[in-house]
């Protein structure tokens, strides 16, 4: 049986942030992919937003690493030449009753360590953005977006250069845990048995069910997996704002808000429903949804301008009766299992927490690994 010291499941923007963590610390790395190539579920179906970290729960790991991962992926970009705009959002209040909410919000950032929001008045929002229609609005300068397969294929390009290596076309059957280690089964067109030292579950959407299929791993510590589906629609009018723009939140999400990919094209979502099984088809119906709750922000938006566009999946690990999740990162402490890492419900911001979540995989990973020697 091949020996390999780290094997990490999943090539998404997770799986290759760790990847190059692991890589460039020394280790000898594979990356087992299912499917064909890096990013294609969960990592290339989002709204590619670089979120300031306003919204989750004082003191999460949620909140923690979107904050660090954000002033790191910035850097990142920069260093790397990955296109991303630090373009800035307004959370906007279109009623006087929204306006009194805004201060909640500043307080609640500012806890998480989001310290740059500005309280605009409509007036100041509107010279801003003069087709914007509001009571009041939130700046946050610190919110940008990113061309996320250009970030991944950085990340895949980083991992490759410190020695890592990528399988694709190879699922995980099975692992079971063995005295020293980790045995893996993996399929595909080539199969192949591994043994590893460190087996880093970041397999998104399937890390639970994943999680069920290594033999050792306490099962009443592996989370229920639930699936909230975000629609999105894109925009045939040129949306004349230069800010993502989010509505005040709602029960249940952030609402429908304008987002904009690289080349300034808007896009709206997401529409959330909770499903049973995996399904990216948009149904042009919920269209009807979208527009009056646009036009509460952007009032000329004109009639027939929304398209169907695409569908994202969050991998959830709580039901839809609860507010809010946190992502949950276990090391061998928190399940008794050596050499084993497992991240779920990796939803959004994960993509901006990317490398502070690697940091954290990898200093678990050196503890784990230190203690088996």
């Amino acid at each position: 049986m091949e020996k390999v010291e780290c094997v990490v499941i999943g090539a998404g923007v997770i799986g290759l942030a760790v990847a190059r963590r692991l890589a460039q610390a020394g280790r000898e790395v594979i990356v087992l992919e299912a499917a064909e190539g890096i990013g294609t579920v969960t990592s290339s179906r989002n709204s590619e937003v670089i979120h300031a970290g306003i919204y989750y729960k004082a003191d999460s790991l949620m909140a923690r690493t979107c904050v660090s991962g954000k002033h790191a992926l910035y850097r990142y970009c920069r260093d790397h030449g990955i296109p991303h705009r630090n373009c800035g959002k307004l959370i906007v209040a279109t009623t006087a009753a929204e306006t009194e909410k805004l201060q909640a919000i500043r307080a609640h950032a500012q806890a998480n360590g989001v310290g740059d929001l500005k309280t605009l008045t409509g007036a100041e929002a509107r010279a801003l953005e003069p087709a914007l229609n509001c009571d009041a609005a939130l700046l946050s300068p610190s919110t940008g977006i990113i061309d996320s397969h250009a970030y991944m294929l950085a990340l895949r390009g980083d991992a490759e250069d410190s020695g890592a290596a990528c399988a694709f076309h190879t699922p995980l059957l099975r692992a079971r845990v063995v005295g020293d280690g980790i045995e893996l089964d993996a399929g595909g067109e080539a199969p192949m048995s591994l043994k590893c030292r460190l087996l880093v579950n970041a397999a998104g959407l399937n890390a639970p069910l994943l999680a069920r299929g290594i033999d050792g791993m306490p099962i009443e510590l592996i989370p229920p997996a639930y699936l909230a589906k975000g629609n999105y629609f894109s925009c045939s009018a040129r949306a004349p704002f230069s800010h993502l723009i989010y509505p005040v939140p709602e029960p249940g999400g952030l609402g429908v808000h304008l987002t904009l990919d690289m080349a300034g094209q808007a896009r709206f979502g997401p529409d959330v429903e909770w499903v049973d099984h995996i399904d990216y088809a948009v149904d042009p119906a919920r269209a009807e949804r979208f527009y009056p709750a646009i036009r509460r922000y952007w009032p000329t938006l004109p009639d027939g301008a929304l398209m169907p566009s695409y569908s994202g999946i969050r991998p959830k690990i709580v039901p839809p009766a609860v507010a809010a999740q946190d992502f949950l990162i276990q090391g061998p402490a928190d399940h008794g299992v050596d050499g084993l890492i497992n991240l779920f419900g990796i939803e959004s911001p994960g993509l901006t927490s990317s490398l502070a979540i690697a940091d954290h995989v990898g200093e678990l990973a050196e503890a784990s690994i230190t203690a088996a020697k």
